[in-house]
């Protein structure tokens, strides 16, 4: 696992949200993994993962404290964590001031519901293509419905790594349009989730927050996050 750290994204969050501005200005693509352990996990599991994590075309950022953790470990310099919801509204921010396309898939239809009305007061500008819910939509429709609008941003709110799946295979055949997968970002800009206190994110406790309000994401965390920590401590003494 700790050869994966090398392709993670190590600069500062400014000149990331420079760059993903001049894509959208200049009808680039982008893919971007938000990256938190649980998804290198799943990479020791799934070779097509590994494979997303290791390609050049895609940029991971360190969605988590422990991914920049792994980073430090690794024998790398990196400028910290960049929270996968604050990329996702910078993005909406940006999409908005350049009054680009927005196509969105994942999440309940009640949570889109809300989302859509945040939308129409926050970012009026934003061209919306589709709000798709997770739940009703098949993939392979929702790829045709994609690659038949050619959105400038593609949020895909399905969860990891099946989020990231679904991006991966749709990306090669775009010709332009900002890609992430989003987790639970939607739940919290749409406000039918609350984001973590700010006390708890300056001592990087936001994992804890989320356990605390949803105690069924216990196990789930010591799968993901309890176990990588003691792989990662192995693997680093090994090296």
């Amino acid at each position: 696992m700790i050869e994966l750290f090398k392709h993670v994204y190590k600069g500062s969050k400014d000149d990331l949200y420079q760059r993903l501005k001049q894509n959208l200005i200049e009808n680039k693509k982008e893919f971007i993994i938000t990256a938190n352990p649980e998804i290198f996990m799943q990479s020791s599991k799934h070779l097509d993962i590994y494979e997303m994590l290791t390609d050049s075309s895609v940029t991971v950022i360190a969605d988590g404290e422990g991914v920049v953790k792994g980073v430090t470990m690794a024998g790398y310099d990196i400028w910290g964590k960049i929270a996968g919801v604050e990329v996702c509204e910078t993005l909406l921010q940006q999409a908005n001031e350049l009054h680009k396309s927005l196509f969105i898939y994942g999440c309940s239809q009640e949570v889109l519901n809300a989302f859509q009305k945040e939308l129409q007061q926050q970012y009026p500008n934003i061209v919306i293509c589709a709000l798709c819910n997770g739940y009703e939509n098949k993939e392979v429709d929702m790829h045709k419905k994609i690659l038949e609008t050619q959105p400038d941003l593609i949020l895909v709110a399905l969860g990891v790594p099946r989020q990231e799946r679904f991006l991966y295979q749709l990306y090669p055949q775009l010709n332009k349009g900002i890609c992430v997968g989003v987790g639970g970002s939607i739940d919290v800009l749409s406000k039918t989730k609350k984001r973590a206190p700010k006390i708890f994110i300056s001592l990087k406790l936001e994992w804890l927050y989320r356990i605390m309000k949803e105690p069924k994401r216990w196990k789930r965390f010591y799968d993901s996050h309890i176990k990588y920590l003691l792989l990662l401590r192995k693997e680093v003494k090994k090296r």
